[in-house]
């Protein structure tokens, strides 16, 4: 019994990062992202995909969505691989604005991204809000 609670301590992690709803805040909670991934030993190849994931999620909740925006990041190791699952929670809808001077080109791909890179993905709505999460699973040995 013991060595099973050791197991699932050391197992599985977690870290939760307020979003602010300034310019920048996408590329300083990336930054901070890749540091916790770092620290986390998540395999380079799935912790590429995952900032990415974080980089449009937190991008979602900045340009559609009412602050406060929060994203929790939950590592666990399984044998032989792990699962990352991303958290961008935010206080809903805000009022539609135009995006001034936006290309449409760059805009509007950010679900897809995530469908595309993303084991299993998915919103969740609550009395605060929204939560957009994604998971990502790695099957190999770290």
């Amino acid at each position: 019994m013991a060595a099973q609670l050791k197991t699932l301590v050391q197992a599985a992690y977690e870290h939760v990062c307020p979003v602010p709803p300034v310019t920048g805040a996408v590329s300083a909670v990336r930054r901070r992202a890749e540091v916790v991934l770092d620290g986390w030993r998540v395999c380079p190849l799935l912790a590429d995909d995952a900032l990415l994931v974080v980089s449009e999620l937190v991008t979602n909740a900045i340009l559609h969505a009412r602050p406060p925006a929060v994203l929790r990041l939950s590592w666990v190791r399984g044998e032989g691989g792990g699962t990352l699952r991303i958290e961008v929670a935010d206080a809903g809808p805000a009022l539609a604005a135009p995006l001034v001077g936006a290309d449409p080109d760059e805009h509007g791909r950010g679900e897809t991204i995530v469908h595309a890179l993303a084991t299993r993905h998915g919103i969740r709505t609550h009395l605060d809000g929204v939560t957009r999460w994604a998971e990502l699973d790695v099957r190999q040995t770290y």
